[in-house]
């Protein structure tokens, strides 16, 4: 079973390019949802995150303050790596039970940061979503409601797409969703084709 990668910035697409993915019957691990789900239910990864960045980041019921973390780690990169030291490595063997489970002919592992944190290297292929700086931007105000400076910063934090480009197998432009079904159709058909 080959395991492909979807990797891009900040508001490039990933998500919806998955879905189209989806809809053909791939298999598709959303790292995101996934260390979110761990960051919910694993005591000890909770633990770690309090003894990081103090008890107020969870409210009575335990939940995880995602906004307030994000604000926490996306200004201040020595924060964001420890985060990602705990979060990482759980996400990693999350991903390998998952894809022991999958019997699709290729799975698809979403997330933003592949290539920064060198999960890239566990894939056999790689598809990098790109898309206008301004559109990111405004998506990505529009979708988590916040100022344009945030998702600045955040961008900052990740690779530029003409450095992931070096990686990538495949690049979806996601600048009009009419195309993108197309892309997604002709990168199916090769992976298809791969792992037969």
């Amino acid at each position: 079973m080959l395991k492909v990668g979807i990797t891009g910035g900040i508001g490039s697409g990933k998500t919806t390019v998955s879905e189209v993915f989806s809809s053909l019957g791939i298999s598709i691990y959303s790292a995101d949802e996934r260390a979110r789900s761990i960051t919910a239910t694993d005591p000890e990864v909770q633990k770690e995150i309090i003894s990081l960045f103090g008890g107020e980041l969870f409210n009575s019921d335990n939940e995880l303050n995602r906004s307030k973390l994000a604000e926490l780690v996306f200004n201040d990169s020595e924060s964001l790596e420890n985060l990602n030291h705990i979060i990482h490595p759980r996400v990693r063997a999350d991903f390998t039970n998952w894809v022991a489970e999958q019997t699709s002919e290729y799975i698809i592992k979403e997330a933003a940061i592949l290539i920064e944190n060198g999960a890239h290297k566990e894939l056999d292929a790689l598809i990098l979503v790109t898309a206008d700086r301004d559109q990111r931007i405004e998506r990505v105000m529009k979708r988590d409601g916040v100022e344009r400076e945030s998702v600045i910063q955040r961008m900052n934090n990740q690779l530029d797409d003409k450095d992931k480009k070096e990686y990538a197998t495949y690049t979806i432009n996601n600048n009009n969703d009419q195309l993108v079904i197309q892309q997604v159709l002709e990168i199916h058909e090769d992976l298809i084709s791969k792992a037969s």
